[in-house]
């Protein structure tokens, strides 16, 4: 046997070694994991084990560590790695019921997956109202919701149902958004009409306006919605995700037709948990300055950030529906509503509004 052989045989033997060591590590913190669940149950916490401030703290250490070893794998790919364990983990202690806009395939889908891993019982329904009726109802423990684009900006729809809802925001997902032309279709010169959310619809115009000017758009209620509706149809094309055309058996017609290479759509976890500080948070909150139009409310009702050296990363305008003209303001901070600095101007804010509303404090997107 060569040297270069008995090198690679002994590289594998390691291999299989450290396999070994990682299957029985992984054991081992699984039957940890059910100890924890024995604990709890004989405190009398049963039911929903889930900790987003935990969870949080947890792959930015996972992070940590990597840098520290150097890798080589990216951190992405560690984070995405113990997702996964956790998400399996977790099934072990009370299994996980998640609401999303459906049908399967949908970008909504798999925003829940990278947040929760793949050992949630993902719950598909019809419209963003429906999501947040799951959860308030009891049948989902959490629910994900589109609230931004990076390009195309705010789900008015999500910002005004937060408004109303005695649900919480726990948590907050990224997902960079690749779309796909997916079709039966074997030439792009076939497509006649095409069919997709209005949001995609928006972050590929130009490539649309350029490629297929004469094709008809017709918008519908989901990414997934329109790769199932050109799968069962035959006819035309749909703008969705690789996933979704690998469930519903389309060939790629176009890759990434989206105008922003950068696209990014931001989803927002909601539920009933108020998750702890984890130092790296944001809070969402919904107010409205006093009626009667004077000069500089808008200023006094945002000040007190201000004062307190509070960055706002982003605030939003909707109609009330209180009266006309008459609006809410949607803020976002970085901070937790716990954290000192930030309690004490969000009372400040509070008692200058006609109508104020924390909407949660969560840890910020990891990854």
């Amino acid at each position: 046997m060569s040297t270069s052989n008995e090198d690679l045989s002994q590289a594998r033997t390691q291999i299989d070694a450290i396999d070994s060591e990682l299957q029985r590590l992984i054991s081992q913190r699984a039957r940890v994991v059910e100890k924890v669940r024995d604990i709890k149950a004989a405190a009398g916490d049963v039911g929903d084990y889930y900790r987003p401030s935990r969870e949080a703290e947890v792959l930015r250490r996972v992070i940590a560590r990597n840098q520290e070893h150097g890798g080589p794998l990216p951190d992405e790919v560690m984070v995405r790695l113990w997702r996964e364990l956790m998400s399996a983990c977790l099934a072990l202690e009370s299994p996980l019921s998640v609401a999303y806009l459906g049908p399967e395939g949908t970008y909504t889908q798999a925003a829940v997956y990278k947040h929760f891993g793949h050992q949630v019982a993902a719950r598909a329904v019809s419209a963003i109202d429906e999501i947040f009726r799951e959860v308030e109802s009891g049948i989902a423990a959490y629910g994900v919701v589109p609230i931004e684009n990076s390009t195309e900006g705010v789900v008015s729809s999500t910002l005004d149902l937060l408004a109303g809802t005695p649900l919480t925001i726990c948590g907050e997902v990224w997902l960079p958004v690749h779309h796909q032309l997916l079709s039966r279709h074997e030439r792009i010169e076939d497509v006649e009409i095409i069919y997709s959310h209005p949001q995609s619809f928006a972050q590929c115009r130009r490539w649309l306006d350029t490629r297929l000017p004469g094709a008809a758009r017709e918008p519908v209620s989901s990414n997934g919605a329109a790769a199932k509706r050109v799968a069962e149809t035959g006819q035309g094309a749909a703008i969705a995700s690789a996933a979704a055309g690998e469930l519903y058996g389309l060939r790629v017609l176009a890759a990434n037709v989206e105008d922003d290479p950068n696209n990014t759509t931001r989803f927002l976890v909601i539920g009933r948990h108020n998750p702890d500080s984890t130092g790296a948070d944001r809070t969402s909150l919904v107010c409205s300055a006093p009626s009667g139009g004077e000069a500089g409310a808008l200023f006094r009702l945002l000040e007190p950030f201000a004062k307190a050296g509070i960055n706002l990363s982003k605030i939003e305008s909707r109609p009330s529906r209180r009266g006309v003209w008459d609006y809410n303001f949607f803020l976002d901070l970085e901070g937790h509503r716990n954290d000192p600095q930030v309690a004490q101007a969000l009372e400040e804010v509070r008692s200058r509004a006609a109508f104020f509303k924390i909407l949660g404090s969560y840890p910020r997107a990891v990854m």
